[in-house]
Order: C-alpha cells, then sequence, then structure tokens
C-alpha cells in the first residue's frame, strides 16, 4: 500500500517561502507519478504540479509557473514543493498525491492521498 505523508506547513508571510515535503513509503517513488494539490476554504481542489514516474515531464498551471517547483528525491524516497514569492491567495491545505498514469494527475484526480498540510501565508 502506498502511503504519503506531507510536512512543512505553517504560517509564513507574504513575499516569503516554504518548502513542502512528501514522504512516500510502500513502493520505489519512480512507480508512481507524482503530484501536489491544493484546497482552500470554499474553493475547489486545484492540482498546482505534477511530475511523470520517471521524472522527464512536469507540468504546472500557467498561474503557478516560476513561483513553485516540484523535485523529487527517489534515495530518500521524498517529493517535494518549493514555494516562492508567496501570496495570501496561496493559503491552503497542500496535498501531496501520486498514480499510476501522469494523465490522471494532469486533469486533476490521483488514486492516492495523503492527508495534507496548512500553509497559511499572512502578515
Amino acid at each position: 500500500q502506498l502511503q504519503l505523508v506531507e510536512s512543512g506547513g505553517g504560517l509564513v508571510q507574504p513575499g516569503g517561502s516554504l518548502r513542502l515535503s512528501c514522504a512516500v513509503s510502500g513502493f520505489p517513488l519512480d512507480y508512481f507519478a507524482i503530484a501536489w494539490f491544493r484546497q482552500a476554504p470554499g474553493k475547489e481542489r486545484e492540482m498546482i504540479s505534477c511530475m511523470s514516474n520517471t521524472g522527464s515531464f512536469t507540468y504546472y498551471p500557467d498561474s503557478l509557473k516560476g513561483r513553485f517547483t516540484i523535485s523529487r528525491d527517489t534515495a530518500k524516497n521524498m517529493v517535494y514543493l518549493q514555494m516562492n514569492s508567496l501570496k495570501p491567495e496561496d493559503t491552503a491545505v497542500y496535498y501531496c498525491a501520486a498514480d499510476r498514469h501522469y494523465d490522471n494527475l494532469r486533469r486533476g484526480t490521483a488514486g492516492y492521498w495523503g492527508q495534507g498540510t496548512q500553509v497559511t501565508v499572512s502578515s
């Protein structure tokens, strides 16, 4: 059974940076495509970045390009999301997700989810 555990959320000031981590267990990381989603109060869940199982392909919505970066460490079975120039509207619960098919993540669905970590951007 694949398990995903996020960490690294917290309170950060506007303009600041934060790196989220996702510990993956149960399978080697390169068995799955991976993604980060977020959900703000009263809003629909949003896929903010995904990476293919080989690491060769990444995707970001145009609205987030340049501020967020997904990465992984296959030796440690870890996935990361580096977030820079954070804005109050980035406040949300952030979820690590995985699926055997990259296209599913691109479409906004995933077979496996972490429990989420809260990110609050506020002064």
